[in-house]
């Protein structure tokens, strides 16, 4: 049973895939059908136990023992647009400068939903993202684009090697201007919408709420993906189409091998 369903939720994404690699131009007008039961579950299958669950305390163990009522009623609740995501719990993770990164934690049923949405989403940008961009990418790491730094270091001839790095990125992203990005490929309006809806759920922190006016949970499913659209539109394409073609044609430059991680 769960090779089927595989195997027709990647025939479906798989031919998104196509249709968005060999038309550029092409806009998904409807996406939001595909949050199925069998897809839903599907995703629910890929969640790690024994993470720390949300603000309703949920586990994924506890969630499972109900699976099939409690996607029903997930199902049902997204068809009628009445699926509101619960505001994630915020915790704290210490950083090695002695700084501490906030990290969102979602309920599981969202945390079901937002793989749903990644998969639907990296089907169709996966196609426009430039090949030496790593960051959060299926099948690319760390540690494969300092490989290929090593590489182009070590046998080219390198004039310009450019660091930077966003302060506080995932906490300042413009919800404007993302959905903005989004819209380059997506005008599917209940999809936008859940996204919007996912990126203005709120934060929950030592029981108290707080408004999320920007920036997008780090620790969320979807965030990654959603930074990647938002990046690529914003730093990869400037350096493709705008910084590159200053650059001298006989200088050999690290902008020819970007990569974000």
């Amino acid at each position: 049973m769960i090779t089927k369903l595989v195997s027709k939720t990647l025939k479906v994404l798989m031919a998104i895939a196509i249709r968005a690699r060999e038309d550029p131009t092409c806009k998904f007008t409807s996406l939001a059908h595909l949050l199925t039961e069998d897809f839903l579950k599907e995703c629910f299958r890929e969640l790690k136990r024994g993470k720390s669950p949300g603000i309703d305390g949920v586990t994924v163990g506890e969630y499972a023992k109900a699976l099939d009522e409690n996607i029903a009623n997930l199902v049902a609740r997204l068809k009628a647009k009445q699926y509101k995501p619960q505001p994630v719990l915020r915790v704290y993770i210490p950083k090695p400068n002695g700084d501490k990164r906030p990290l969102g934690i979602p309920a599981v049923e969202d945390k079901i939903v937002q793989m749903a949405l990644k998969k639907i989403l990296e089907s169709i940008f996966e196609q426009d993202f430039i090949d030496t961009s790593y960051g959060f990418r299926p099948n690319r790491s760390c540690h494969d684009a300092l490989k290929k730094l090593d590489k182009i270091i070590m046998n080219g001839l390198v004039n310009f090697v450019v660091d930077m790095d966003i302060s506080k990125f995932f906490d300042t992203v413009d919800h404007k201007k993302l959905m903005e990005c989004l819209k380059q490929r997506v005008v599917d309006p209940s999809l936008l919408q859940l996204i919007g809806r996912f990126l203005k759920s709120g934060i929950m922190e030592e029981g108290k709420y707080f408004d999320t006016e920007m920036g997008t949970p780090q620790g969320g499913i979807l965030s990654p993906v959603l930074a990647n659209v938002y990046l690529h539109y914003a730093l990869d394409k400037w350096f493709e189409d705008v910084v590159k073609q200053q650059l001298p044609r006989y200088r050999h430059s690290l902008f020819d091998m970007r990569m974000r991680v």
